[in-house]
């Protein structure tokens, strides 16, 4: 498989993981898809670097591999320890259907909005950017319409990880230094809101931030 393949396999698996994290209700099932968007982000990374030759770029990718297919996956799988039988998202704002309906309308805006930074270099690379920016929205809908603390953290990392994948196929590649300290940034964000749960799960007894609400004093 050459590398143009590669990457537009990535790609799509990029957009695939995405979409499933949005139909999907189980948290662990939800992780464990994160964690394979971790795969593809690598793999993504890795054919950039095998189509420009850059020892770098294979660093990047193998870090991120680490980080976003080992690391916070296990922080994610942390953070739902201990939390019972309610590891489901149980009223969620948007139903399965309107949320894969919604999921396909903010691809149609991805690749609206991304159609001038296409057609500015029209590289195999900046192609597929639609695809990081649809993981974007994505995210972003998984993070206002889901009620429990750890999807709606499994939200900002989906956003996370397309902003990153943005960044590698407009730039062709950013600064090691660079992406090592907003990976850093993210673990610190990541390990901040899993304390934060397990505080809430000991206050509380849950991390459904609808019950939270229904709280009087």
């Amino acid at each position: 498989m050459d590398g143009i393949a590669l990457l537009d396999l990535a790609a799509g698996a990029l957009l695939l993981t995405a979409v499933l994290v949005l139909w999907r209700r189980e948290i662990t099932v939800i992780v464990r898809v994160f964690a394979l968007q971790g795969v593809a982000l690598a793999g993504l990374v890795a054919a950039l670097a095998g189509e420009e030759g850059s020892a770098e770029l294979a660093v990047v990718a193998a870090g991120l591999l680490v980080l976003r297919a080992g690391v916070l996956p296990w922080l994610l799988r942390r953070a739902l320890a201990g939390a019972g039988p309610r590891q489901r998202e149980s009223r969620p704002v948007l139903n399965v259907a309107a949320s894969l309906l919604a999921a396909a309308a903010l691809t149609l805006l991805a690749l609206a909005v991304s159609a001038p930074l296409v057609a500015l270099d029209p590289t195999p690379a900046t192609r597929a950017v639609p695809i990081a920016v649809a993981v974007v929205l994505i995210g972003f809908l998984v993070l206002v319409t889901r009620r429990h603390a750890v999807s709606q953290l499994v939200g900002f990392l989906l956003m996370d990880n397309g902003i990153t994948a943005a960044g590698f196929l407009m730039t062709s590649g950013i600064g090691l230094v660079v992406e090592v300290g907003v990976a850093l940034d993210v673990l610190l964000v990541v390990l901040v809101l899993q304390v934060l749960t397990g505080r809430m799960r000991e206050t509380f007894g849950d991390t459904d931030l609808d019950e939270l609400r229904e709280l009087r004093d």
